[in-house]
Protein backbone atom coordinates (compact mmCIF):
# COMPACT_ATOMS: atom_id res chain seq x y z
CA UNK A 1 0.00 0.00 0.00
CA UNK A 2 0.86 3.58 -0.63
CA UNK A 3 4.22 5.52 0.91
CA UNK A 4 4.96 9.19 1.30
CA UNK A 5 8.15 9.68 -0.39
CA UNK A 6 8.05 13.74 -0.23
CA UNK A 7 6.77 16.29 2.22
CA UNK A 8 6.43 19.99 1.08
CA UNK A 9 5.56 22.71 3.56
CA UNK A 10 5.17 26.47 2.94
CA UNK A 11 3.61 29.02 5.40
CA UNK A 12 1.66 26.79 7.81
CA UNK A 13 1.82 27.96 11.55
CA UNK A 14 5.37 27.99 12.38
CA UNK A 15 6.78 26.48 9.47
CA UNK A 16 7.91 28.88 6.94
CA UNK A 17 9.17 26.79 4.31
CA UNK A 18 10.38 22.52 4.53
CA UNK A 19 10.86 19.90 2.56
CA UNK A 20 11.61 16.43 3.60
CA UNK A 21 12.02 13.04 2.43
CA UNK A 22 10.89 10.48 4.90
CA UNK A 23 11.84 7.19 5.74
CA UNK A 24 9.21 4.07 4.93
CA UNK A 25 9.11 2.77 8.18
CA UNK A 26 8.95 4.37 11.70
CA UNK A 27 9.71 8.41 11.32
CA UNK A 28 10.47 9.44 14.92
CA UNK A 29 10.13 13.52 15.36
CA UNK A 30 11.72 14.95 18.14
CA UNK A 31 13.10 18.35 19.07
CA UNK A 32 12.72 20.83 21.10
CA UNK A 33 9.33 22.31 22.25
CA UNK A 34 8.01 24.59 19.54
CA UNK A 35 10.29 23.15 16.69
CA UNK A 36 7.47 22.52 14.65
CA UNK A 37 6.95 18.65 14.87
CA UNK A 38 3.09 18.17 15.76
CA UNK A 39 2.57 20.99 12.77
CA UNK A 40 4.02 18.38 10.81
CA UNK A 41 1.95 15.41 11.66
CA UNK A 42 -0.88 17.99 10.94
CA UNK A 43 0.24 18.51 7.51
CA UNK A 44 0.54 15.47 6.61
CA UNK A 45 -3.25 14.99 8.06
CA UNK A 46 -4.91 17.76 6.91
CA UNK A 47 -3.33 16.75 3.31
CA UNK A 48 -4.21 13.17 2.82
CA UNK A 49 -6.79 12.60 5.08
CA UNK A 50 -10.43 12.45 3.78
CA UNK A 51 -12.80 15.42 5.46
CA UNK A 52 -15.29 16.99 3.43
CA UNK A 53 -15.35 19.97 6.16
CA UNK A 54 -11.82 21.33 7.47
CA UNK A 55 -11.36 24.42 9.32
CA UNK A 56 -8.63 26.85 8.87
CA UNK A 57 -8.22 30.74 11.02
CA UNK A 58 -5.23 32.70 10.42
CA UNK A 59 -3.33 31.52 13.63
CA UNK A 60 -2.67 28.67 10.99
CA UNK A 61 -0.50 30.77 8.56
CA UNK A 62 3.03 31.33 9.21
CA UNK A 63 3.17 34.63 11.39
CA UNK A 64 -0.61 35.63 10.67
CA UNK A 65 0.19 36.21 7.10
CA UNK A 66 -2.48 35.25 5.20
CA UNK A 67 -1.71 37.32 2.20
CA UNK A 68 0.58 34.23 1.40
CA UNK A 69 -1.18 30.77 1.11
CA UNK A 70 -0.83 27.73 2.94
CA UNK A 71 0.75 24.83 0.67
CA UNK A 72 1.22 21.38 1.31
CA UNK A 73 2.15 18.93 -0.94
CA UNK A 74 2.37 15.14 -0.53
CA UNK A 75 4.48 13.24 -3.03
CA UNK A 76 2.55 9.54 -2.47
CA UNK A 77 4.66 6.42 -3.86
CA UNK A 78 4.24 1.97 -3.96
CA UNK A 79 1.07 3.27 -5.56
CA UNK A 80 -1.18 0.28 -6.44
CA UNK A 81 -2.62 -0.25 -10.09
CA UNK A 82 -6.09 1.53 -9.65
CA UNK A 83 -4.07 4.75 -8.43
CA UNK A 84 -1.66 4.48 -11.64
CA UNK A 85 -4.50 4.17 -13.92
CA UNK A 86 -4.02 5.97 -17.00
CA UNK A 87 -7.57 6.04 -17.60
CA UNK A 88 -8.03 7.36 -14.18
CA UNK A 89 -5.20 9.68 -13.64
CA UNK A 90 -2.94 9.72 -16.46
CA UNK A 91 -1.98 13.13 -16.69
CA UNK A 92 -1.32 13.48 -13.03
CA UNK A 93 0.88 10.73 -12.62
CA UNK A 94 4.51 11.68 -12.25
CA UNK A 95 8.25 9.87 -11.12
CA UNK A 96 10.22 10.15 -7.92
CA UNK A 97 14.28 9.63 -7.84
CA UNK A 98 14.78 8.44 -4.76
CA UNK A 99 18.63 9.22 -5.02
CA UNK A 100 17.90 12.63 -5.57
CA UNK A 101 14.62 13.89 -4.33
CA UNK A 102 13.72 15.41 -7.42
CA UNK A 103 9.77 14.62 -7.92
CA UNK A 104 9.83 14.72 -12.09
CA UNK A 105 6.13 15.56 -13.92
CA UNK A 106 6.69 13.07 -16.39
CA UNK A 107 6.85 9.47 -15.09
CA UNK A 108 10.04 7.33 -16.50
CA UNK A 109 10.24 3.92 -16.29
CA UNK A 110 14.16 3.42 -14.18
CA UNK A 111 12.03 5.48 -11.61
CA UNK A 112 9.09 4.94 -9.12
CA UNK A 113 5.72 6.12 -10.62
CA UNK A 114 3.94 8.64 -7.67
CA UNK A 115 1.08 10.88 -7.55
CA UNK A 116 1.59 14.32 -5.41
CA UNK A 117 -1.81 15.58 -3.70
CA UNK A 118 -1.65 19.53 -3.09
CA UNK A 119 -3.52 21.89 0.16
CA UNK A 120 -3.97 25.24 -0.94
CA UNK A 121 -5.53 27.59 1.65
CA UNK A 122 -5.36 31.58 0.70
CA UNK A 123 -7.20 34.60 2.57
CA UNK A 124 -10.91 33.09 2.58
CA UNK A 125 -9.68 30.11 4.69
CA UNK A 126 -11.61 27.65 2.12
CA UNK A 127 -9.21 24.78 1.73
CA UNK A 128 -8.65 23.01 -1.69
CA UNK A 129 -7.28 19.56 -2.69
CA UNK A 130 -5.94 19.49 -6.82
CA UNK A 131 -3.54 16.73 -7.85
CA UNK A 132 -0.20 18.75 -9.33
CA UNK A 133 1.02 18.09 -12.74
CA UNK A 134 2.53 20.34 -15.27
CA UNK A 135 1.15 18.95 -18.57
CA UNK A 136 -2.32 19.00 -16.41
CA UNK A 137 -2.13 22.88 -15.80
CA UNK A 138 -0.84 23.25 -19.67
CA UNK A 139 -3.83 21.95 -20.40
CA UNK A 140 -5.51 23.81 -17.90
CA UNK A 141 -7.20 20.83 -16.12
CA UNK A 142 -7.46 20.15 -12.37
CA UNK A 143 -8.81 17.24 -10.51
CA UNK A 144 -9.02 15.92 -7.11
CA UNK A 145 -8.42 12.24 -5.79
CA UNK A 146 -11.86 10.50 -5.89
CA UNK A 147 -13.40 10.06 -2.83
CA UNK A 148 -12.75 6.66 -2.28
CA UNK A 149 -9.08 7.20 -3.34
CA UNK A 150 -8.82 9.84 -0.37
CA UNK A 151 -10.82 7.30 2.00
CA UNK A 152 -8.47 4.38 0.90
CA UNK A 153 -5.10 6.94 1.25
CA UNK A 154 -6.32 8.35 4.73
CA UNK A 155 -3.60 8.23 6.98
CA UNK A 156 -5.31 6.44 10.26
CA UNK A 157 -4.51 9.52 13.42
CA UNK A 158 -3.80 8.04 16.59
CA UNK A 159 -4.79 10.93 19.02
CA UNK A 160 -5.29 11.28 23.05
CA UNK A 161 -9.09 10.59 21.94
CA UNK A 162 -9.49 6.87 20.17
CA UNK A 163 -12.93 5.95 20.30
CA UNK A 164 -14.10 7.03 16.80
CA UNK A 165 -11.34 3.81 16.24
CA UNK A 166 -13.38 0.85 18.31
CA UNK A 167 -16.64 1.47 16.29
CA UNK A 168 -17.02 0.83 12.78
CA UNK A 169 -17.31 4.25 11.73
CA UNK A 170 -15.86 5.73 7.97
CA UNK A 171 -12.66 4.66 8.37
CA UNK A 172 -11.73 3.62 11.66
CA UNK A 173 -8.84 0.76 12.15
CA UNK A 174 -12.11 -1.48 12.21
CA UNK A 175 -13.11 -0.99 8.99
CA UNK A 176 -10.06 -1.41 7.25
CA UNK A 177 -9.17 -4.84 9.45
CA UNK A 178 -11.37 -6.71 6.22
CA UNK A 179 -14.37 -5.95 3.43
CA UNK A 180 -17.31 -7.26 6.49
CA UNK A 181 -19.75 -4.55 7.16
CA UNK A 182 -22.23 -4.74 10.00
CA UNK A 183 -25.67 -4.04 8.81
CA UNK A 184 -27.69 -3.97 11.82
CA UNK A 185 -30.90 -2.15 10.07
CA UNK A 186 -33.67 -4.33 10.51
CA UNK A 187 -32.77 -5.01 14.16
CA UNK A 188 -32.18 -1.59 15.09
CA UNK A 189 -35.04 -0.21 13.60
CA UNK A 190 -37.07 -3.01 15.38
CA UNK A 191 -35.78 -1.34 18.62
CA UNK A 192 -35.87 1.91 18.02
CA UNK A 193 -39.36 1.40 17.81
CA UNK A 194 -39.63 -0.61 20.69
CA UNK A 195 -37.53 1.90 22.49
CA UNK A 196 -40.02 4.75 21.69
CA UNK A 197 -43.11 2.55 22.90
CA UNK A 198 -41.67 1.76 25.86
CA UNK A 199 -40.92 5.50 26.61
CA UNK A 200 -44.16 6.40 25.88
CA UNK A 201 -45.60 4.36 28.24
CA UNK A 202 -43.33 5.64 30.77
CA UNK A 203 -43.97 9.67 30.21
CA UNK A 204 -47.64 9.60 30.99
CA UNK A 205 -46.26 8.75 34.82
CA UNK A 206 -43.03 11.34 34.75
CA UNK A 207 -44.97 13.93 32.37
CA UNK A 208 -48.70 13.78 33.28
CA UNK A 209 -49.38 17.59 34.15
CA UNK A 210 -47.16 19.03 31.86
CA UNK A 211 -49.33 16.68 29.18
CA UNK A 212 -52.33 17.58 30.09
CA UNK A 213 -51.59 21.21 30.31
CA UNK A 214 -50.67 21.11 26.48
CA UNK A 215 -53.94 18.70 25.65
CA UNK A 216 -56.15 21.30 27.07
CA UNK A 217 -54.35 24.45 25.31
CA UNK A 218 -54.83 22.26 22.31
CA UNK A 219 -58.38 21.72 22.47
CA UNK A 220 -59.37 25.46 23.30
CA UNK A 221 -57.15 26.50 20.43
CA UNK A 222 -58.46 23.92 17.95
CA UNK A 223 -55.93 22.34 17.29
CA UNK A 224 -56.49 18.22 16.43
CA UNK A 225 -54.08 16.32 18.69
CA UNK A 226 -57.18 13.73 19.79
CA UNK A 227 -57.86 13.54 24.06
CA UNK A 228 -54.03 12.49 24.71
CA UNK A 229 -51.02 14.11 24.37
CA UNK A 230 -48.13 11.61 24.57
CA UNK A 231 -44.25 12.02 25.05
CA UNK A 232 -42.22 9.59 23.12
CA UNK A 233 -39.08 9.49 21.58
CA UNK A 234 -38.82 11.45 18.43
CA UNK A 235 -38.77 8.97 15.28
CA UNK A 236 -36.02 11.40 13.68
CA UNK A 237 -33.81 11.09 16.81
CA UNK A 238 -33.98 7.31 17.43
CA UNK A 239 -31.89 6.16 14.44
CA UNK A 240 -29.01 4.55 14.11
CA UNK A 241 -25.73 3.33 11.53
CA UNK A 242 -23.01 1.44 11.27
CA UNK A 243 -20.87 3.86 13.52
CA UNK A 244 -23.18 3.39 16.39
CA UNK A 245 -21.89 -0.11 16.81
CA UNK A 246 -18.68 -0.07 18.41
CA UNK A 247 -16.45 -3.47 20.11
CA UNK A 248 -17.80 -4.37 23.94
CA UNK A 249 -16.00 -6.82 26.29
CA UNK A 250 -17.41 -10.05 27.20
CA UNK A 251 -19.46 -8.98 30.10
CA UNK A 252 -20.79 -5.92 26.95
CA UNK A 253 -18.43 -3.10 28.33
CA UNK A 254 -17.43 -0.97 26.09
CA UNK A 255 -13.63 -0.97 25.22
CA UNK A 256 -14.38 2.76 25.03
CA UNK A 257 -14.05 2.74 28.77
CA UNK A 258 -10.64 1.20 29.04
CA UNK A 259 -7.65 3.76 29.90
CA UNK A 260 -6.32 5.69 27.28
CA UNK A 261 -3.29 3.75 27.13
CA UNK A 262 -4.64 0.52 26.78
CA UNK A 263 -6.73 1.90 24.02
CA UNK A 264 -3.93 3.51 22.02
CA UNK A 265 -2.03 0.29 22.36
CA UNK A 266 -4.69 -2.22 20.92
CA UNK A 267 -5.28 0.52 18.20
CA UNK A 268 -1.72 -0.03 17.44
CA UNK A 269 -2.21 -3.75 17.30
CA UNK A 270 -5.54 -3.32 15.18
CA UNK A 271 -3.44 -1.23 12.84
CA UNK A 272 -0.86 -3.84 12.20
CA UNK A 273 -3.44 -5.94 11.56
CA UNK A 274 -4.97 -3.96 9.00
CA UNK A 275 -1.41 -2.81 7.27
CA UNK A 276 -2.14 -4.60 3.95
CA UNK A 277 -5.64 -1.89 3.99
CA UNK A 278 -3.87 1.04 5.79
CA UNK A 279 -0.20 2.07 6.14
CA UNK A 280 -0.01 5.50 7.14
CA UNK A 281 -0.31 6.20 10.84
CA UNK A 282 0.11 9.25 12.58
CA UNK A 283 1.16 9.69 16.39
CA UNK A 284 1.65 12.70 18.23
CA UNK A 285 2.87 12.29 21.64
CA UNK A 286 3.53 8.70 21.56
CA UNK A 287 3.92 8.13 24.81
CA UNK A 288 0.70 9.43 26.58
CA UNK A 289 -1.14 7.16 28.60
CA UNK A 290 1.56 4.14 28.31
CA UNK A 291 3.85 2.89 30.98
CA UNK A 292 7.43 2.50 30.08
CA UNK A 293 7.17 -1.28 28.93
CA UNK A 294 3.83 -0.51 27.09
CA UNK A 295 5.78 1.64 25.47
CA UNK A 296 8.17 -0.69 23.68
CA UNK A 297 5.28 -2.69 22.86
CA UNK A 298 3.21 0.03 21.09
CA UNK A 299 6.51 0.11 19.11
CA UNK A 300 7.01 -3.56 18.47
CA UNK A 301 3.23 -3.52 17.26
CA UNK A 302 4.20 -0.28 14.91
CA UNK A 303 6.89 -3.15 13.24
CA UNK A 304 10.29 -0.91 14.89
CA UNK A 305 12.03 -4.10 14.85
CA UNK A 306 11.05 -5.33 11.68
CA UNK A 307 13.80 -5.40 8.15
CA UNK A 308 10.82 -4.65 6.32
CA UNK A 309 8.41 -1.69 8.00
CA UNK A 310 5.04 -2.75 7.58
CA UNK A 311 3.81 0.55 8.36
CA UNK A 312 4.98 4.18 7.49
CA UNK A 313 4.50 6.20 11.32
CA UNK A 314 4.87 9.66 11.83
CA UNK A 315 5.21 9.87 15.16
CA UNK A 316 6.00 12.50 17.81
CA UNK A 317 7.73 11.49 21.83
CA UNK A 318 9.63 13.44 24.26
CA UNK A 319 9.98 10.04 25.89
CA UNK A 320 13.24 8.61 26.53
CA UNK A 321 11.93 4.92 26.54
CA UNK A 322 11.10 5.28 22.78
CA UNK A 323 14.34 6.75 21.71
CA UNK A 324 16.24 4.10 23.62
CA UNK A 325 14.06 1.37 21.92
CA UNK A 326 14.42 2.92 18.27
CA UNK A 327 17.64 2.90 16.06
CA UNK A 328 19.19 6.35 14.91
CA UNK A 329 17.73 5.65 11.20
CA UNK A 330 14.13 5.79 13.00
CA UNK A 331 14.80 9.11 14.82
CA UNK A 332 14.51 12.78 13.04
CA UNK A 333 15.10 15.81 14.93
CA UNK A 334 13.77 18.60 13.80
CA UNK A 335 15.42 22.15 13.43
CA UNK A 336 14.24 25.74 12.92
CA UNK A 337 17.46 27.75 10.86
CA UNK A 338 16.04 31.27 9.74
CA UNK A 339 12.85 30.80 7.60
CA UNK A 340 13.82 27.34 6.95
CA UNK A 341 12.67 24.34 8.73
CA UNK A 342 15.02 20.93 8.34
CA UNK A 343 14.32 17.16 10.04
CA UNK A 344 17.96 15.80 10.02
CA UNK A 345 17.93 11.85 10.29
CA UNK A 346 19.92 11.17 13.59
CA UNK A 347 21.76 8.41 11.49
CA UNK A 348 23.32 5.03 12.83
CA UNK A 349 26.97 5.90 13.74
CA UNK A 350 28.71 4.31 16.40
CA UNK A 351 29.12 7.49 18.35
CA UNK A 352 25.65 8.38 17.84
CA UNK A 353 23.65 4.74 18.42
CA UNK A 354 25.63 4.50 21.57
CA UNK A 355 24.53 7.72 23.08
CA UNK A 356 20.84 7.17 22.10
CA UNK A 357 21.43 4.24 24.09
CA UNK A 358 23.15 5.40 27.62
CA UNK A 359 21.39 9.43 27.69
CA UNK A 360 18.57 9.40 25.25
CA UNK A 361 17.51 12.34 27.33
CA UNK A 362 20.84 14.42 25.58
CA UNK A 363 18.75 14.02 22.45
CA UNK A 364 15.40 15.91 24.38
CA UNK A 365 17.42 18.75 25.31
CA UNK A 366 18.41 21.98 23.26
CA UNK A 367 21.94 22.21 24.72
CA UNK A 368 24.56 19.09 25.62
CA UNK A 369 27.64 19.12 27.68
CA UNK A 370 29.86 16.61 26.59
CA UNK A 371 32.09 15.19 29.73
CA UNK A 372 35.13 13.07 29.47
CA UNK A 373 34.01 10.81 32.16
CA UNK A 374 31.56 10.12 34.73
CA UNK A 375 33.64 12.38 37.23
CA UNK A 376 32.78 15.62 35.17
CA UNK A 377 29.37 14.58 34.74
CA UNK A 378 29.22 14.71 38.95
CA UNK A 379 31.24 17.84 38.89
CA UNK A 380 28.59 19.86 36.68
CA UNK A 381 25.78 18.22 38.38
CA UNK A 382 26.82 18.94 42.31
CA UNK A 383 27.56 22.33 41.51
CA UNK A 384 24.26 23.19 39.46
CA UNK A 385 22.69 21.86 42.88
CA UNK A 386 24.59 23.85 45.44
CA UNK A 387 23.76 27.38 43.04
CA UNK A 388 20.14 26.35 42.44
CA UNK A 389 19.67 26.15 45.66
CA UNK A 390 21.08 29.47 46.37
CA UNK A 391 18.72 31.00 43.87
CA UNK A 392 20.67 30.34 40.15
CA UNK A 393 18.12 28.58 37.56
CA UNK A 394 18.83 24.67 37.42
CA UNK A 395 20.36 23.90 33.85
CA UNK A 396 17.69 21.29 33.43
CA UNK A 397 15.33 24.46 33.41
CA UNK A 398 17.50 25.50 30.69
CA UNK A 399 17.48 22.36 28.80
CA UNK A 400 20.92 20.87 29.00
CA UNK A 401 21.78 17.92 28.83
CA UNK A 402 25.40 15.79 30.33
CA UNK A 403 26.79 12.76 28.68
CA UNK A 404 29.63 10.91 29.62
CA UNK A 405 32.05 9.26 27.04
CA UNK A 406 33.24 6.94 29.52
CA UNK A 407 36.74 7.94 29.92
CA UNK A 408 38.97 6.29 26.80
CA UNK A 409 39.84 7.59 23.84
CA UNK A 410 40.82 11.63 24.56
CA UNK A 411 39.19 12.21 21.21
CA UNK A 412 35.90 10.34 21.88
CA UNK A 413 34.42 13.86 23.30
CA UNK A 414 34.64 15.72 20.08
CA UNK A 415 33.20 12.36 17.92
CA UNK A 416 30.54 12.52 19.75
CA UNK A 417 29.98 16.30 20.47
CA UNK A 418 30.56 16.59 16.02
CA UNK A 419 27.42 14.04 15.59
CA UNK A 420 25.58 16.37 18.48
CA UNK A 421 26.38 19.10 16.62
CA UNK A 422 25.95 18.34 13.25
CA UNK A 423 22.12 17.32 14.02
CA UNK A 424 21.68 21.27 15.58
CA UNK A 425 22.32 20.62 19.05
CA UNK A 426 24.60 23.31 21.00
CA UNK A 427 27.47 21.69 22.28
CA UNK A 428 30.74 21.63 24.64
CA UNK A 429 33.07 19.65 26.13
CA UNK A 430 35.03 19.83 29.92
CA UNK A 431 38.12 17.14 29.46
CA UNK A 432 40.74 16.12 31.34
CA UNK A 433 44.60 17.61 30.57
CA UNK A 434 46.38 14.85 31.11
CA UNK A 435 45.96 13.28 27.85
CA UNK A 436 45.49 15.15 25.35
CA UNK A 437 43.37 14.94 22.39
CA UNK A 438 44.21 15.25 18.51
CA UNK A 439 44.88 18.67 17.88
CA UNK A 440 43.35 19.37 14.66
CA UNK A 441 40.40 17.48 16.51
CA UNK A 442 39.39 19.58 18.89
CA UNK A 443 40.45 22.79 16.53
CA UNK A 444 37.80 21.73 14.49
CA UNK A 445 35.45 21.52 17.22
CA UNK A 446 36.48 25.08 18.39
CA UNK A 447 36.21 26.37 14.75
CA UNK A 448 32.34 25.55 14.62
CA UNK A 449 31.36 27.10 17.81
CA UNK A 450 32.15 24.54 20.49
CA UNK A 451 33.18 25.38 24.08
CA UNK A 452 36.27 23.41 25.25
CA UNK A 453 37.05 23.53 29.13
CA UNK A 454 39.79 21.66 29.69
CA UNK A 455 41.64 21.34 33.11
CA UNK A 456 45.12 23.45 33.64
CA UNK A 457 48.82 22.16 33.64
CA UNK A 458 48.27 18.52 32.45
CA UNK A 459 45.69 17.63 34.93
CA UNK A 460 43.15 15.38 35.45
CA UNK A 461 40.05 16.59 37.28
CA UNK A 462 41.15 15.23 41.15
CA UNK A 463 44.74 16.93 40.16
CA UNK A 464 42.57 20.28 39.61
CA UNK A 465 40.55 19.53 42.76
CA UNK A 466 43.18 18.68 44.94
CA UNK A 467 45.46 21.30 43.48
CA UNK A 468 43.15 24.20 43.51
CA UNK A 469 40.43 24.38 46.53
CA UNK A 470 41.25 25.90 50.07
CA UNK A 471 43.05 24.14 52.96
CA UNK A 472 39.17 23.33 54.31
CA UNK A 473 37.71 22.19 51.10
CA UNK A 474 41.12 19.65 50.51
CA UNK A 475 40.38 18.52 54.45
CA UNK A 476 36.69 18.27 52.79
CA UNK A 477 37.78 15.75 50.06
CA UNK A 478 39.86 13.68 52.13
CA UNK A 479 37.59 13.41 54.75
CA UNK A 480 34.59 12.19 51.87
CA UNK A 481 37.40 9.77 50.70
CA UNK A 482 37.57 8.34 53.89
CA UNK A 483 33.62 7.92 54.57
CA UNK A 484 33.87 6.21 50.84
CA UNK A 485 36.63 4.06 51.41
CA UNK A 486 37.60 3.94 54.34
CA UNK A 487 40.77 4.85 56.28
CA UNK A 488 43.08 1.95 55.32
CA UNK A 489 42.26 2.47 51.90
CA UNK A 490 42.92 5.75 51.22
CA UNK A 491 46.39 5.47 53.63
CA UNK A 492 47.37 2.75 51.19
CA UNK A 493 46.61 4.96 47.93
CA UNK A 494 48.47 7.57 49.22
CA UNK A 495 51.65 5.37 49.76
CA UNK A 496 51.34 3.91 46.83
CA UNK A 497 51.33 7.66 45.02
CA UNK A 498 54.17 8.90 46.98
CA UNK A 499 55.98 5.73 46.75
CA UNK A 500 55.98 5.70 50.81
CA UNK A 501 57.37 9.03 50.97
CA UNK A 502 53.96 10.01 52.74
CA UNK A 503 50.89 8.95 54.71
CA UNK A 504 47.68 9.97 54.82
CA UNK A 505 48.16 11.14 58.87
CA UNK A 506 51.46 13.10 57.71
CA UNK A 507 49.08 15.09 54.63
CA UNK A 508 46.56 15.58 57.67
CA UNK A 509 49.26 17.39 60.14
CA UNK A 510 50.20 19.58 57.30
CA UNK A 511 47.77 21.86 57.82
CA UNK A 512 48.18 21.94 61.70
CA UNK A 513 52.25 22.70 61.43
CA UNK A 514 52.49 25.20 58.41
CA UNK A 515 49.00 26.56 58.14
CA UNK A 516 48.36 24.35 54.66
CA UNK A 517 48.86 21.52 52.58
CA UNK A 518 52.55 21.57 50.48
CA UNK A 519 52.10 21.74 46.72
CA UNK A 520 53.89 18.47 46.88
CA UNK A 521 51.14 16.91 49.06
CA UNK A 522 48.33 18.36 46.79
CA UNK A 523 50.02 16.64 43.97
CA UNK A 524 50.20 12.97 45.96
CA UNK A 525 46.41 13.23 46.57
CA UNK A 526 45.50 13.53 42.95
CA UNK A 527 47.46 10.96 42.32
CA UNK A 528 45.94 8.55 45.06
CA UNK A 529 42.43 9.92 44.37
CA UNK A 530 42.39 8.66 40.58
CA UNK A 531 43.87 5.21 41.33
CA UNK A 532 42.71 2.80 38.60
CA UNK A 533 39.67 0.64 39.58
CA UNK A 534 39.70 2.50 42.83
CA UNK A 535 39.26 5.89 42.48
CA UNK A 536 37.93 7.75 45.64
CA UNK A 537 35.31 10.21 43.30
CA UNK A 538 35.56 7.87 40.17
CA UNK A 539 31.04 7.90 39.87
CA UNK A 540 28.91 10.49 39.31
CA UNK A 541 27.02 9.79 42.66
CA UNK A 542 30.39 10.02 44.29
CA UNK A 543 31.27 13.54 42.69
CA UNK A 544 28.14 14.36 42.57
CA UNK A 545 28.06 14.28 46.37
CA UNK A 546 31.32 16.03 47.09
CA UNK A 547 30.85 18.74 44.17
CA UNK A 548 27.39 19.56 45.97
CA UNK A 549 28.98 19.91 49.94
CA UNK A 550 32.66 20.93 49.36
CA UNK A 551 33.25 22.16 45.72
CA UNK A 552 30.57 24.86 45.29
CA UNK A 553 30.54 26.00 48.49
CA UNK A 554 34.61 26.55 48.67
CA UNK A 555 34.52 28.19 44.96
CA UNK A 556 35.09 31.50 46.31
CA UNK A 557 38.26 30.81 48.48
CA UNK A 558 39.51 28.47 45.36
CA UNK A 559 42.41 29.51 43.00
CA UNK A 560 41.25 31.54 40.63
CA UNK A 561 42.11 29.90 37.44
CA UNK A 562 39.93 26.95 38.71
CA UNK A 563 37.15 29.20 39.12
CA UNK A 564 37.19 30.89 36.28
CA UNK A 565 36.90 27.27 34.89
CA UNK A 566 33.96 26.45 36.38
CA UNK A 567 32.47 30.09 35.70
CA UNK A 568 32.96 29.67 32.20
CA UNK A 569 30.96 26.17 32.32
CA UNK A 570 28.30 27.74 33.83
CA UNK A 571 28.02 30.83 31.68
CA UNK A 572 27.50 28.49 28.77
CA UNK A 573 24.92 26.62 30.65
CA UNK A 574 23.42 30.26 31.31
CA UNK A 575 22.97 30.87 27.82
CA UNK A 576 21.12 28.14 26.66
CA UNK A 577 17.73 28.33 24.69
CA UNK A 578 14.73 26.18 26.56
Amino acid sequence: MARIRKIEINNFRGIKTLTWLPSPGINCLIGPGDSGKSSIIDAIDFCLGARRNLQFTDADFHHLDVDSPINISVTIGELDDALKSMETYGLFVRGFNSSTGVVEDEPEKDIETVLTLNLTVATDLEPAWTLISDRAAAQNLSRNLSWGDRVRLAPTRVGAVTDFNLGWRRGSVLNRLSEERPDASAALAKAAREARAAFGDEADKQLGETLAIVAGAAKELGIPVGDHVKAMLDAHSVTFSGGTISLHDEDGIPLRGLGIGSTRLLIAGLLRKAAAQSTIVLIDELEHGLEPHRIIRFLGSLGAKEPVPPLQAFVTTHSPVALQELSGDQLHVVRAEGEKHQVLNVGTADEVQSTIRLYPDAFLAPSVVICEGASEVGLVRGIDQYWSANGYTAMTALGVALVDCGGGDSDRPFHRAAAFGALGYRAAVIRDDDKKPTEDVENKFKKKGGLVIAWRDGRALEDELFASLSVAGVEGMIKRAIEFHGEELVDEHIKSASKNAKNLNGILTEPLIDGSFTAESRTILGIAARTKKAGWFKSVTKMEAVARDIVGPDLENADSGFRALVEDIFAWIDNAET
